[in-house]
């Protein structure tokens, strides 16, 4: 069976149509000329503003005209994550899609599930004439996944509507109500090149294999860092003999805990032998220490030629000391609701750059902004003691939960009566387009539900096909509530 014959039909046609299309955070050229076409195609009404946000709108079916206009929402970016023994062009090729078991997967990249799944449910109530629905708008914002630019630059009046539905949750039978602000934190050294010592042997040691996942939902379960791992590697050898780093890799998103990192760096050749041992040693307690947590982590070393060039000593050993040292994870817990994230960071990303530079990028996260602030002033701090030049983005602000929402109380009956359960009404730590709306139409009442996800933001991605059919139930039984109004 492929994935286009699974079952609602209508939502997995239009989700497999989606996955063949490229559409990485910040080149969503092809998806919105895609979703251009279907319009067209339908007849749908659809209009665009100038960064490139897509509104389609349906009318309401007969005898529901007065009622609240629902707002179902998606983003069409994806996290372009793969691992490195595959060859894909994010800008070119098609995710490939198969199904194991009841889950639908993608091999060796990110599935896109998140947010297409989404996407793909918007565009079936859209062309889905068997629906009992009020006036429906479906918003669909680009670059979601970097910076929330299209809900930060919403065009004015692209939407009309007074109740939103956020379809980018990841949890079925949960349903969320606040989500948490966010800001990232990037620090830049400035190196100059030195000559490669010739007395010296060079290996490259590599961390991979571990699980990731996303910074905001996953951070809280003690995942490996690899950027941190390999940085601890060598900071250990400094502290035994003179090391020379030539190269630092690892990470890749903002928003995606690093899976695998790897460094360039030499040691004098009369102790090349004990590295290697040094190294096993290193490998035996790291596995210890995340027993039961990264049960496929990897560390490789190989012998490279000697570089022409390594990073100049002072800064090699500040930047060794500023990655193993920098915060990673959780910072503090919800005092307000058990087993929520308060405030966390991710060292996501390290780079070699032009101009003889090196960038690290981290995100910030918290429920609260003065904590959103205060964690991200410590990573400033923390940099600037290395010799970093630090910067922060614009940020954006959290989504604070509405206990009186009507649109929550809606869903909330719809899933019991559907289903025969309570689902739970929650808040993520993660970062939604919500609260951007919401500081644009103060009077929003919003909601966000998806089908179940896991491994989001990593090549481990994969959807739950029963939930889907959940989701899609859930998703109508709302609509019908609400034209009820």
């Amino acid at each position: 069976m492929e994935v286009k014959d699974l079952k609602p039909q209508l939502v997995w046609e239009c989700f497999d149509a989606i996955t063949k299309v490229p559409r990485p955070s910040c080149h969503e050229e092809q998806i919105r000329a895609f979703l251009l076409d279907f319009a067209q195609k339908h007849s749908i009404a659809v209009r665009t503003d100038e960064v490139g946000n897509v509104v389609m709108t349906k009318p309401a079916t007969p005898g529901h005209e007065n009622a609240p206009t629902v707002i179902l929402q998606a983003h069409m970016d994806m996290v372009a994550e793969k691992n490195n023994d595959v060859e894909h062009d994010f800008l070119k090729d098609p995710i490939e899609t198969y199904i194991d078991g009841d889950w639908v997967k993608a091999r060796g990249t990110t599935l896109g599930a998140d947010n297409g799944i989404g996407m793909a449910a918007a565009m079936a109530v859209l062309i889905d004439n068997s629906l009992e629905h009020g006036p429906v708008e479906c918003l669909f914002t680009i670059n979601e996944e970097i910076g929330l630019e299209g809900a930060q630059n919403l065009g004015k009046d692209m939407i009309t509507g007074s109740m939103l539905i956020n379809l980018d949750s990841e949890d079925d039978g949960e349903i969320f109500v606040g989500c948490a602000g966010g800001i990232d934190t990037t620090a830049i050294f400035n190196y100059r090149r030195s000559m490669a010592p010739e007395n010296f042997s060079y290996i490259k040691v590599s961390v991979s294999g571990l699980l990731g996942g996303h910074s905001g939902s996953d951070i809280n379960l003690g995942r490996g860092n690899a950027n941190k791992l390999v940085a601890r590697f060598i900071w250990e050898c400094s502290q035994k003999w003179p090391v020379e780093v030539c190269s630092f890799d690892g990470g890749n998103l903002r928003n995606a805990i690093p899976r695998e990192a790897y460094a360039v760096f030499g040691v004098q050749s009369n102790h090349r032998e004990e590295l290697g041992k040094a190294l096993e040693r290193y490998a035996d307690e790291i596995r210890n220490e995340y027993k039961g947590v990264e049960p496929s982590m990897d560390f490789r070393i190989e012998d490279v030629e000697r570089p022409e060039y390594c990073i100049d000593s002072e800064t090699s050993v500040a930047l060794v000391r500023a990655i193993y040292s920098a915060p990673h994870g959780v910072f503090s817990m919800s005092r307000d609701i058990e087993g929520l994230v308060e405030t966390s960071t991710n060292l996501a990303a390290v780079k070699m750059i032009e101009g003889d530079k090196i960038r690290i990028t981290t995100s910030q996260r918290s429920s609260v902004e003065s904590r959103k602030n205060d964690v991200a002033g410590q990573v400033e701090a923390h940099f600037q003691l290395s010799g970093a030049e630090v910067s922060h983005s614009d940020g954006y602000p959290g989504w604070a939960p509405n206990m009186e929402s009507t649109i929550m109380k809606l869903s909330a009956d719809a899933y019991e009566e559907l289903f025969g359960v309570k689902p739970a009404i929650k808040a993520i730590h993660a970062g939604l387009e919500c609260g951007l709306f919401l500081s644009k139409y103060p009077n929003l009442d919003m909601v966000s539900f998806g089908p179940t996800m896991t491994g989001v933001h990593s090549p481990d991605e994969k959807l739950n096909i029963p939930t889907v059919d959940k989701f899609w139930k859930h998703l109508c039984k709302v609509l019908e509530k609400v034209a009820a109004l």
